[in-house]
């Protein structure tokens, strides 16, 4: 399983023109699922996500996580994440979980984070055609993989 966390001023998420979401100060998560992904892959995550100590303290150093500045986030699914492109110029997609292995881990990945951080989080729409505006804050752009921690 692959995170892409982007810590964001704001962001907000449309489909078919409507606003489906929005959020200030947090972070926008894109998650990409694998076939091979697990329950556990997505604790992992969660735990790493909910934790991650990257917005500035008094003194300016990366020192804060989102409980501390009360910051939103906002979780999109993103298969393009496990697009293979080794060989040749079109992405393959095979290793990207099919909807009946990554909408429950993804639904299970909502869970965990809200738990985790004691929040409701906000979401795109599984396999919806969705358009992000976000201000990334710094910028700061962490990319966390399950199988290679």
């Amino acid at each position: 399983m692959i995170a892409v966390i982007q810590r964001v001023s704001q962001a907000t998420l449309h489909i078919d023109n409507a606003l489906k979401a929005s959020i200030q100060q947090g972070f926008v998560v894109l998650l990409g699922i694998h076939v091979d992904d697990t329950p556990e892959d997505v604790a992992y995550l969660a735990s790493k996500i909910a934790g991650l100590r990257i917005f500035s303290d008094m003194e300016g150093k990366m020192n804060l996580d989102l409980q501390a500045i009360n910051g939103e986030l906002l979780l999109v699914s993103q298969f393009t994440l496990n697009a293979a492109t080794r060989k040749g110029n079109r992405p393959s997609f095979l290793e990207a979980a099919r909807p009946e292995q990554s909408i429950p881990l993804y639904e299970l990945m909502i869970k965990t984070l809200e738990e985790n951080t004691g929040q409701k989080i906000q979401t795109g729409v599984f396999g919806a055609d969705m358009q992000i505006n976000l201000t990334n804050d710094g910028p700061v752009t962490l990319i966390i993989d399950s199988k290679n921690p």
